[in-house]
């Protein structure tokens, strides 16, 4: 039984040069484990605390030093000489040490930081790929799974709302190649719509700068204006719109909800409730929508109820910011109907196993399993991971296109390379 030796944690950058946290596991046969924590622009309320330091001098607020000093003086010598392959009691012992339902003492992201790190550790003192060790833990936690297989990913080609430059309300406009095309297909269709998009743009005069997610920040005047550059990118390429790639709309819709109303720069007046569910329905049918996340705010469950009602047969209504990775809100949503799909993010929840109890509850009600990167990431391509060991429906890491993004989808083409061969 592999015993931790050594914790040590240390801050560093993110994509949008903001400080988080990395932590590296010593085990006592010399093998390490170190991962990093992203961290969210656009977040839920009921979101595990992500532990900043909050002084005005030092990376104005956003240091995260009290994390990083968390693990190193209170984690730290709590855990070693622990068993690095017990996870379950690992996490157990890093939620008891915080204390607090939102994990608000020691921080999600000191919390998140050890615990992904110990199950790299373990993985490789097994002397297996970090997913395959990851399914190991689930078919342990008697989750049911479907086989290995790497997901279709969900490609932000535009980044809107707090992900953009502030002209576009909606927050991420996605392309979704169709589910029966291999994971090197469905990326080659990202890849290269995405260009189109950009020659689309150019010729538009909208300027093509990238926004937080890798996708285009252009200078549109309305949120349909995105979807039809879209719209002409996909006629412009190999590939059939409805046929060969799909749309979906992340809204966040809680940012652009104005005193119970959905307020697009589209048109002047806001829209109701009933008045948006129509307007979305309107969005699916015209632009073949197959996915809409958060498409109301955040306690609009009576919105959201109806809006599944009426589309849950044909869309994926993905709750993120309604869910936030969290077990009472998942139970509600399966309860009320609110959704049909949810959104899995390590960092809204803090520790390992407590993400996989909730996929596990997820899937046992029916829902699409789709994992999540965040929008200030690191080049940690744990999530990569975790994606093919859960057989995640869909993964979301936003477009093909810089450094942090682009190391996930390369390891999800390793990743799909070992799986072809043992097959």
């Amino acid at each position: 039984m592999p015993k931790i030796t050594k914790i040590i944690a240390r801050q560093i950058l993110d994509s949008r040069a903001t400080p988080t946290i990395e932590t590296k596991v010593t085990l006592d046969n010399g093998i390490e484990g170190i991962d990093s924590v992203p961290s969210g622009a656009s977040t839920g309320k009921d979101e595990a605390l992500e532990l900043r330091d909050n002084n005005p001098a030092v990376y104005m607020g956003k240091s995260v030093l009290n994390a990083v000093n968390n693990v190193n003086n209170i984690i730290a010598p709590r855990l070693i000489g622990a068993d690095v392959e017990n996870q379950q009691e690992i996490d157990k012992l890093l939620i008891d040490l915080d204390g607090t339902p939102n994990k608000g003492k020691l921080g999600a992201n000191s919390i998140l930081s050890v615990s992904m790190s110990t199950v790299r550790a373990a993985a490789t003192t097994n002397n297996l790929p970090l997913y395959k060790y990851i399914r190991d833990i689930a078919e342990r936690m008697v989750i049911k799974l479907s086989p290995l297989s790497v997901p279709i990913p969900l490609f932000n080609v535009i980044n809107g709302g707090k992900h953009g430059a502030g002209n576009l309300n909606i927050q991420e406009f996605m392309i979704i190649p169709a589910s029966n095309k291999t994971y090197h297909e469905a990326l080659q269709i990202g890849v290269e719509i995405y260009h189109k998009l950009k020659e689309t743009l150019i010729f538009r005069n909208a300027v093509a700068s990238v926004g937080d997610e890798g996708g285009f920040a252009p200078n549109l005047s309305t949120n349909i204006d995105a979807l039809e550059a879209i719209a002409e990118a996909i006629r412009n390429s190999n590939y059939r719109l409805g046929v060969d790639v799909f749309l979906g709309l992340d809204l966040a819709a809680s940012v652009f909800l104005k005193n119970g109303r959905y307020q697009l720069i589209d048109r002047a007046q806001a829209y109701s409730p009933d008045e948006f569910i129509e307007y979305l329905t309107i969005l699916q049918d015209e632009y073949k929508m197959l996915l809409f996340e958060d498409p109301f705010g955040e306690e609009e469950w009576d919105t959201w109820v109806k809006f599944t009602s009426k589309l849950g047969d044909k869309v994926f209504v993905v709750g993120d910011d309604l869910l936030v990775t969290n077990p009472k809100k998942l139970d509600q949503a399966i309860k009320t109907h609110a959704c049909n799909s949810i959104l899995v993010k390590l960092n809204q929840i803090g520790t390992f196993t407590q993400t996989l109890e909730v996929v596990k509850n997820a899937l046992a009600a029916g829902f699409k399993n789709i994992v999540s990167h965040r929008s200030g990431e690191t080049t940690d391509t744990f999530v990569s991971d975790l994606a093919v060991g859960l057989s995640a429906d869909y993964v979301k890491f936003g477009a093909p296109a810089r450094g942090e993004r682009v190391v996930k989808y390369n390891r999800l083409l390793e990743i799909e390379e070992e799986l072809s061969q043992k097959s």
